[in-house]
């Protein structure tokens, strides 16, 4: 039965030549493309794959979020990343990533790797996908220090961080805490939960309702008027504006999730 293996990159001349070293690793194997994560993400939740090999940079959903999504879904597929960026090798093997390749890639290496990947299903994938072992709290809950106290938050309650000064807001529906740390040790520790919205602020995916255009002017006599983008977020009244830069990364991250609701119902 040949191999079938999904190639996920936004480079379309990098996508060739992957599929040519394949090619020549296994002449008879079922190669498909996939340009973008959302579009991939729909391929690999509704058809069996044996291998996805992906990016990790790419417009909206990144390579990343996409294995973070895949994570314990049954018959998942063995996951090799293929990128330009070594620093994100220890993300991508807490993912589960059979392999970590950087561009630009050597025939005898991808070879080594799809190897491997046929071994990983062989030796008892079913295992390999169960859901993972529960994190430990320092991952699951922030520790906030407050007033002379210490508190646990769980961080599927918080909605929303945001940057203010040398702190961060930490917002659940029930109030606002002031914490001590970086939004990019959450997003990059949990890019799964996390969608960037400004280079202020993160959100917690499954926590927004909607993006709107906003025209409106702020109160007061000289109030400035805004333009702009923003989210609409479950269990809080603000709406947060989202950056020009982020606009699209905001976008493709709905499209996606609604993908995920759509072929989970």
């Amino acid at each position: 039965m040949a191999t079938r293996v999904l190639v996920v990159d936004d480079e379309a001349l990098a996508r060739q030549r992957l599929r040519d070293l394949l090619l020549e690793w296994q002449p008879n194997a079922e190669v498909a493309e996939a340009e973008d994560a959302r579009t991939a993400l729909a391929r690999l939740r509704s058809e069996p794959w044996d291998v996805a090999l992906l990016d990790v940079q790419m417009p909206g959903l990144d390579g990343l979020a996409l294995a973070a999504l895949l994570r314990g879904q049954p018959k998942a597929p063995a996951l090799v990343f293929v990128t330009a960026h070594a620093e994100h090798a220890l993300r991508a093997f807490e993912l589960d990533a059979v392999d970590y390749l950087t561009k630009p890639v050597r025939r005898e290496r991808l070879h080594q790797a799809l190897d491997k990947a046929l071994r990983w299903h062989a030796s008892g994938a079913a295992a390999a996908t169960e859901p993972a072992p529960a994190r430990p709290a320092a991952t699951t809950e922030a520790l906030i220090h407050e007033r002379g106290r210490t508190e646990r938050v769980p961080l599927d309650d918080v909605i929303y961080l945001k940057a203010e000064l040398k702190y961060l807001t930490v917002r659940t529906a029930q109030r606002s805490y002031i914490y001590d740390g970086a939004l990019h040790d959450f997003e990059r520790s949990q890019p799964e939960r996390w969608l960037r919205i400004h280079r202020n602020a993160l959100v917690a995916r499954q926590r927004v309702r909607s993006l709107q255009r906003v025209h409106e002017r702020s109160a007061g006599p000289q109030g400035e008027a805004f333009d702009g983008w923003v989210v609409v977020l479950d269990g809080v009244p603000e709406r947060l504006q989202v950056s020009r830069r982020q606009l699209p990364s905001v976008r493709e991250a709905l499209r996606a999730e609604a993908t995920v609701l759509a072929s989970g119902a």
